[in-house]
């Protein structure tokens, strides 16, 4: 089932097309490996879980799998299902099936010659960072968690992206209806995305090509009742790190602070200014930096033999 094409051999790194099942259903991916590589040297690896509807072709995904691969690390970024090229209803993208697909990846990656298993972490931003937090909390396999403007209590951050009365009246109307209607008809109401998650106009350049606009109302229930705040206390002893844009106009800032008071130790918490949503889409060097310096403390990327 694992379909593999070799896209580039002359590159720092390469990258392989693959697939793999997750719930019965095929996912597509791409799997970056550093070319510095002995021939039975097994190196630690991320997965790159991306944002809310998007793909793993957009700007942020490939950037992070880049730069890991850059840092000596094996990367794959892939498609959740119902998104990109993956297989699944599109743009069902409910938060515990998003959480088996990560699982899933992680079990594929495992298999892979290039990889040491015991050391895959999981990457995500935004809608991902909290999935990858999530799955960090209830799977013990992932050795390494990193957030990028995640969070840990889905009403909490609804309740802060609808904040005004005006803004919130609709948003609870928008449930309200949902509910009648599957009630009355058995069918799912289709909701904008831009109604569930507000993005401002400036900032929707960045959200990728082909990503999805509208989304069944079970997905808002979804992320309503989704709490990685639950769980992220049982990613310690593991290391996690929590980034966040010191004002963020997407996910509120405030959502990676409360995570970093339910988590255990050792958990890094940076909230960087100058940076807003995307923030590992925009190259910058102050995030680069952390992201290298605390990679080098408690995930390094020396490879083992085998």
């Amino acid at each position: 089932m694992n379909d593999t094409r070799l896209l580039d051999q002359a590159a720092a790194q390469q990258e392989e097309r693959v697939t793999f099942v997750s719930g019965g259903l095929k996912l597509a991916g791409v799997l970056h490996v550093p070319d510095a590589r002995g021939p039975r040297e097994r190196r630690p690896a991320f997965l790159v879980l991306h944002g809310f509807g998007s793909s793993k072709d957009s700007g942020g995904s490939v950037a992070s799998a880049k730069l890991f691969a850059d840092l000596g690390y094996a990367a794959l970024r892939f498609d959740m299902r119902g998104c990109g090229q993956s297989e699944g209803v599109r743009g069902r993208v409910i938060c515990l099936e998003q959480v088996e697909d990560t699982q899933s990846a992680l079990a594929f990656l495992a298999t892979r010659p290039e990889i040491d298993a015991d050391r895959i972490g999981a990457m995500g931003a935004s809608f991902g960072a909290a999935v990858a937090v999530y799955t960090a909390g209830v799977d013990q396999r992932v050795a390494a968690c990193v957030s990028a403007g995640g969070w840990g209590d889905g009403e909490k951050k609804f309740r802060k992206q609808h904040e005004s009365p005006e803004a919130w009246g609709r948003f609870t109307a928008m449930l309200a209806e949902g509910r009648r209607r599957r009630a009355q008809t058995g069918e799912s109401l289709k909701v904008p995305r831009y109604d569930i998650v507000p993005i401002p106009p400036a900032l929707r350049g960045n959200v990728a090509p082909g990503s999805i606009m509208e989304f069944p109302f079970e997905v808002v229930e979804s992320m309503y009742a989704f709490r990685a705040n639950d769980v992220v206390g049982k990613i310690s002893p593991r290391p996690l790190l929590l980034l966040h844009p010191a004002n963020d106009s997407v996910t509120p800032t405030e959502q990676s602070i409360d995570l970093f008071r339910h988590a255990g130790q050792p958990t890094d918490l940076h909230l960087v200014a100058g940076v807003d949503h995307f923030v590992l889409s925009e190259g910058n060097t102050l995030v680069v930096t952390l992201l290298r310096n605390w990679l080098d403390k408690y995930f390094p990327s020396s490879p083992r033999s085998r």
